[in-house]
């Protein structure tokens, strides 16, 4: 009997402590403070005084944001006098800025100014200096040949200059092109349409590539403006002149004209150009050793000779 109670009241004790945890799970919820729900409203707060800040600092400012730079009159001047205004309907020359970043009129206009002043200036700067400053004695064709190729230079100087920046701004779109390409395979397996993608893609690439990320952006805005969406893609290609950007275009123009999915060809090319840039990675390492070679036997093997036989001459001297 005593068992039998022992039994019953265990039996009761976990019924109730049963019923305790089932009360106190179906009601915690409402005892317990929705912190989750706090910090979402302070973001929203945060969100709106951030948002109203900046639109307060953009109405500020006088001048609108432009991609595109004004000449100044100087350089309008200077190519209204010289009569070079033909040259700014040069679309190859046009084309060759907007790879550099430099779009519209006005970087056309200061780059026919800067090809009119340079050779004039290098010409005065150098006969300054080699009639004038430093008088030197050589024969007056040595010093017409100085002063002609200083003014050969400065003609060619802003040429030279262009084509580095291309360079340089298409080496950075190439390190960061197939990481832009997982960002906007992951976009539009999600779902996305490839205008909010790019737009997505254009704000997480900016802190690695800033160049990628405007020509994204240029892309973006072209493609809400434009009536032809291919001419979008094909101006992307223009701008950057690389063949995996090219290879991309393709695939979008596919896309939109003939409804192909976008996805495998995205994965395929991305891994292609994470290919090609862990080749041309590789390919500079295997160039390292026969670039060191002159400069370590001009520096480093006379020194380490010196060091050698020194002692043993010194040693020599003395005796």
């Amino acid at each position: 009997m005593l068992l039998l109670a022992n039994t019953e009241l265990l039996i009761a004790l976990s019924a109730a402590i049963s019923v305790a945890g089932a009360i106190l799970v179906v009601s915690w919820p409402y005892f317990a403070r929705d912190h989750l729900g706090t910090r979402m409203a302070q973001m929203a707060n945060e969100r709106e005084r951030i948002r109203i800040r900046e639109r307060t600092r953009l109405n500020a400012k006088a001048k609108p944001l432009s991609l595109r730079s004004e000449p100044k009159k100087l350089y309008k001047a200077i190519v209204d006098r010289f009569d070079l205004a033909k040259q700014l309907e040069d679309g190859e020359l046009a084309q060759r800025l907007r790879m550099a970043g430099y779009r519209g009129q006005g970087p056309v206009i200061t780059f026919l100014a800067m090809r009119a002043i340079a050779p004039l200036a290098m010409v005065l700067l150098s006969t300054l200096y080699v009639f004038v400053i430093l008088r030197l004695q050589y024969p007056l064709f040595i010093k017409l040949a100085i002063v002609v190729a200083a003014a050969w230079i400065g003609y060619f100087g802003p040429l030279i200059y262009v084509k580095n920046k291309v360079t340089k701004r298409q080496n950075a779109i190439r390190r960061s092109w197939p990481d832009a390409l997982d960002l906007l395979l992951i976009c539009v397996e999600c779902g996305m349409g490839i205008e909010s993608a790019l737009r997505k893609v254009s704000e997480e690439i900016g802190s690695q590539c800033v160049e990628l990320a405007e020509e994204l952006s240029l892309t973006t805005a072209e493609l809400s403006y434009l009536q032809d969406r291919r001419k979008a893609y094909e101006n992307l290609a223009d701008r950057t002149g690389l063949d995996g950007v090219k290879a991309v275009v393709t695939s979008l123009i596919q896309s939109e004209k003939y409804g192909t999915p976008l996805g495998q060809s995205l994965r395929v090319l991305a891994q292609e150009n994470r290919d090609m840039r862990m080749s041309e990675a590789e390919k500079k390492a295997a160039a390292l050793p026969p670039k060191l070679t002159v400069p370590m036997i001009l520096f480093f093997l006379p020194v380490l000779f010196a060091i050698i036989i020194t002692p043993a001459i010194i040693q020599i001297s003395n005796l």
